[in-house]
This record gives C-alpha cells, structure tokens and sequence, in this order.
C-alpha cells in the first residue's frame, strides 16, 4: 500500500499543490491527470525520494519512505523522464545488465523482450545512435524484466506506437492483478477496466501562491 498524507510540494518558492492526500492499495493502476505545469512529474519525484516535500509524508506498507529507503527501493522501478541506460551499451547490453541485478529473470529470453517494444533489428546498435524514443523503449523493456511491486512510470507512452501502448497496457493489468502498483502519467486515453483503473486528478492554484 502506498500512502501519501498532507503532501505540499513548492518549486521555486511556488506552491504547486498542498495538503494531498491518497492511498493506493495493492492490485491497482492509477492514473494521474491534470494540466501541464500543475506538478505530475514533481509528485512522482517525491513519491520515489529525488525531492522531498515542503510537507507531509509518504507512506510505503506504513513506514516512511524517507525513513526506510532501503527496503522502499528494493520494491520500487521508476522510469521517470530520463532513460537511466547506458548510451556506450547496445540494448542487449543494457538489459543483459540489468538482468544481472535481477538474478530471478536470468532465464528470460532478452530478444523477444526487445521485440516486444519494437527494437527487433536494433539490439546490436549502441544505444547513442538510436533515437530518443528508440532509448526509451529500451529503458521500458526493463518492466519484463523485475518484480517490483510498485512502478512509478512518468509517461511511459511516449513515441510508442498503438500497438506498442497495447503490450504495455495488457503488461500493467498482468502486474496489477498479480497483486502489484502501477502509478503513471499519461495523455493517451487507457483502455483498462474501470476495477483496475483509478484516477487522481490535479488542480493548478487558481491563483499563484508563494511561500
């Protein structure tokens, strides 16, 4: 269960949201929506501890996160607006890296992942010569390969194609169902059950505040 409780979060001395308070239970996808600029890609920084809040708590299980990063960490993947891969690996390299991290997934085949998000033909090349949204899929082709219970994806749809939002979509709903969290930004209309699907939707300040 993640908790977050009186969150208030300030950038550059302006308030984008205060007092926020939700609690994401196991089995869920939740969506957050809301305006450019209203603080969608701050939240999540706060949720995976890059930023800390100006106020408030988050809760992972009922502790602190800030408290218990360790052990947070161990149960969280974040893909955030950055790839996080290696640009001197090719993409095979990438995931034969990380699979490394992930010992209970030695045995997965690393090829059809990558042909499951549209690098087929591309896994030799090293990652700098591949296009921004080519890096991307590779740093998506990660979700095959953990078994965190909560993932934490900030438009994870990005110059993916419809039929590549449908592998995604279906692989969220499979870690949902096993029990799992997925917590995402995203400007596609989701095509997910409504028991699965939940939505927090954020509000620009009708006026600017300061602190």
């Amino acid at each position: 269960m993640l908790r977050c409780e009186n969150l208030t979060c300030v950038r550059e001395d302006r308030i984008l949201f205060s007092d926020l308070n939700f609690t994401i239970n196991s089995g869920t996808i939740v969506q957050v929506e809301g305006p450019n600029g209203v603080g969608k890609t701050s939240l999540f920084r706060l949720i995976v501890g890059l930023s800390q809040p100006y106020s408030g708590n988050i809760f992972w299980h009922d502790k602190i996160t800030l408290e218990e990063r360790e052990s947070f960490y161990k149960d969280l993947l974040y893909l955030g607006h950055k790839t996080g891969i290696k640009p001197e690996l090719t993409a095979i390299e990438n995931l034969q890296f990380f699979q490394k991290l992930q010992s209970c997934y030695a045995e997965v085949d690393l090829w059809s992942v990558l042909a499951k998000v549209g690098l087929a033909g591309y896994e030799d090349i090293v990652t700098a010569q591949l296009s921004a949204g080519q890096q991307r899929r590779v740093a998506l082709a990660r979700l095959w390969l953990n078994d965190c219970p909560l993932w934490v994806l900030d438009e994870p749809f990005t110059a993916i194609d419809k039929s590549g939002v449908q592998v995604l979509e279906q692989l969220f709903i499979d870690h949902a169902r096993r029990g799992g969290i997925v917590l995402l930004t995203t400007h596609q209309d989701l095509s997910i059950e409504k028991g699965l699907l939940t939505k927090i939707l954020l509000h620009k300040p009708e006026e600017a505040r300061y602190v």
